[in-house]
C-alpha cells in the first residue's frame, strides 16, 4: 500500500487541530475562514484554467466533446457540471459528458475501490470512442487516482486533448496531460477530507470551464441566459419571458406570446422581434451566425 502522507491534501491543518473541542459557532468560524482562501488559490492557476477553456472551446466548435473523468467527490462534481449544461445553455447533452469510476451507482453510494483500476479508466475512453476533436478533463484532487490517470493516458493515445486538475503540487504527483491545473488549497479542516476545500475549488473551476466555454460559443447574450431550455419547467419559462421583456421592452403578456411563437427559443424570439422577421427567418439568421444572437443583433441594435 502506497504511503500518501506527503500529499498536501493529506497534511494535518494546525488551524483545526482542536476542532473536536470547539463549539458549533467556533467550528463554523474555522471552516469559513479556510473556505475564504479558495478563490485566491484558484486565481494562482488562472493561466492554466484559461488554457484548458480554450481547448474546450476549440473542441466544441469542431463538433467534439468535453468529457470529465473522476472518482468519488471529483467524479460527482463532473457529473453535476455536465448535467447542468443542457438546461442552462440548451447544449447537446452529448457535448459535455462525464465518467465516474464505479458508474452512476457511485453518485449515490460510495464505491471508492473503483478508483484504483487504471485499466477501467482506459476502457471507459475506448467505449466512448474518444478522438482528436475531444477534450478529456481528468479530476483527482489528491492527484493519484489510477482510474483518472488511465483515462488521461488512453485519451492521449487516441489523439484527444487532455486536462488534469489536482489540488497538490506537480512535484508531489506528476501527470501527462496537455494542461495541468493545480489548485493548492492546502490541508483540509478534517485531514484528508477533500470533499471540503478541494471539492469547493473543483466546483469553482468546472463552473468556470463550462460557463466561459458556453459564453464563447454564443450561448449567452450580455449576461443573460438566452439559450435557456424553456421547455424544462415553469421556472425557466418565466426566466425566458423576463429575458425577452428586458431586451425588447415588451410587456409580460406580449413577451410570453412571442416566446410561444418562437417555439420556446429565446434567441429566436429576440431575432423575430428586433429584426422584424418570422420564425423561419430568425432561425436562418441565427444559423448563418453559428447561433450567436449578438452577431445577428449588433448591426441593428445596441442594447445596454
Amino acid at each position: 500500500m502506497r504511503d500518501r502522507g506527503h500529499l498536501t491534501t493529506e497534511h494535518r491543518n494546525p488551524r483545526s487541530a482542536r476542532i473536536d473541542q470547539l463549539s458549533v459557532f467556533d467550528c463554523f468560524d474555522v471552516i469559513n475562514e479556510e473556505d475564504a482562501s479558495i478563490a485566491a488559490a484558484v486565481m494562482v492557476a488562472k493561466s492554466e484554467i484559461c488554457a484548458a477553456i480554450e481547448l474546450v472551446v476549440a473542441a466544441l466548435r469542431a463538433g467534439g466533446r468535453l468529457i470529465y473523468v473522476g472518482a468519488g467527490t471529483s467524479g460527482r462534481l463532473g457529473v453535476l457540471d455536465a448535467a447542468e449544461c443542457p438546461p442552462t445553455f440548451l447544449s447537446d447533452p452529448k457535448s459535455v459528458q462525464s465518467v465516474i469510476a464505479g458508474g452512476y451507482d457511485a453518485l449515490t453510494h460510495s464505491i471508492e475501490g473503483a478508483e484504483d483500476h487504471a485499466e477501467d479508466g482506459e476502457a471507459a475512453m475506448a467505449e466512448r470512442n474518444i478522438g482528436p476533436n475531444d477534450v478529456v478533463f481528468g479530476i483527482a484532487t489528491g492527484g493519484t487516482t489510477p482510474f483518472v490517470h488511465g483515462a488521461i493516458g488512453k485519451a492521449r493515445a487516441l489523439g484527444a486533448k487532455t486536462v488534469f486538475l489536482a489540488c497538490v503540487p506537480k512535484e508531489q504527483v506528476t501527470d501527462e496531460a496537455d494542461v495541468s491545473i493545480r489548485i493548492i488549497t492546502g490541508p483540509e479542516v478534517i485531514t484528508g477530507s477533500t470533499r471540503m476545500k478541494a471539492g469547493t475549488a473543483t466546483k469553482i473551476v468546472l463552473n468556470m470551464v463550462s460557463t466561459i466555454a458556453m459564453v464563447q460559443l454564443g450561448k449567452v447574450y450580455r449576461n443573460l441566459m438566452v439559450d435557456v431550455n424553456t421547455r424544462a419547467n415553469a421556472k425557466l419559462v418565466d426566466r425566458g419571458t423576463r429575458i425577452l421583456q428586458t431586451l425588447t421592452g415588451l410587456d409580460r403578456a406580449a413577451a410570453a406570446k412571442l416566446l410561444a411563437e418562437a417555439d420556446g427559443r429565446v434567441k429566436t424570439a429576440l431575432v423575430m422581434q428586433l429584426r422584424s422577421v418570422g420564425r423561419e427567418g430568425a432561425e436562418q439568421l441565427l444559423a448563418e451566425a453559428s447561433g450567436n444572437v449578438g452577431r445577428v443583433l449588433e448591426s441593428t441594435t445596441m442594447l445596454e
